[in-house]
């Protein structure tokens, strides 16, 4: 599943960050990729244990472990310190999957990757190219977002970021690990509590909701991993 959240980050969030991120020193991107992909990696990151990254990072952690669409969709269980990313001169990352394990030097654990999200920071008028491709079963998702919108989807998904021709495409990537490991599963409960939700607004609580409710908590239950 793939799920646009919209104005995750409002415009004054926005701006703010971009006006420390286009002050702040970059570092080569290919130096954080895994040795396959390396070599299709040309874009700028923040250091992550830079000062700077952390703390606009920790803003993002903060905005989506509260957002009602992201934790219903991603059941969060650890979310990783989100990064920062900027392509600009042809800057491109070729097909890739991201790693399944990755390293929370913060917390000095290690975190299963079964989430991916991209905040956009960058408006699409502000560059070209610079879509964001994700494999989505037998067919292709082109996103580029506004910024401050969120795009979730797999981490099992082949993706991979179109050359930015002109101008600079600025965003924050980051890894979750989910309470409900198996996707479909995740899919499942998320399309129920959607229904839930709209239920709950176009009847109040009903006993239909009622029961639906105690569904969803039951296999929630069944499915957690905790």
């Amino acid at each position: 599943m793939m799920l646009h959240i919209p104005a995750v980050l409002n415009r004054q969030q926005v701006e703010e960050m971009r006006r420390q991120l286009e002050g702040a020193q970059w570092v080569d991107g290919a130096s954080t990729a895994g040795p396959m992909a390396a070599d299709r990696k040309r874009n700028l990151q923040l250091a992550g244990d830079s000062p700077l990254a952390r703390q606009l990072g920790e803003q993002i952690a903060v905005v989506l472990n509260r957002h009602p669409l992201f934790v219903s969709a991603v059941l969060p269980k650890h979310i990783m310190p989100p990064n920062f990313n900027r392509y600009e001169g042809g800057g491109t990352y070729g097909n890739h999957v991201d790693n399944a394990i990755q390293s929370d030097a913060l917390r000095r654990s290690n975190v299963r990757t079964d989430v991916s999200t991209t905040v956009f920071l960058s408006d699409p008028q502000e560059y070209e190219g610079g879509e964001l491709i994700v494999e989505d079963g037998y067919s292709q998702r082109v996103v580029k977002l506004a910024a401050g919108d969120a795009i979730v989807y797999p981490a099992t998904s082949l993706h991979r970021v179109e050359p930015v021709t002109q101008g600079t495409r600025y965003a924050s990537f980051l890894w979750t690990q989910s309470m409900v490991r198996d996707a479909w599963q995740r899919n499942m409960l998320f399309d129920l509590d959607m229904t839930i939700v709209k239920l709950r607004q176009k009847h109040g609580n009903t006993p239909e909701a009622l029961a639906l409710t105690n569904h969803y908590h039951n296999l929630l239950r069944q499915w957690t991993e905790l």
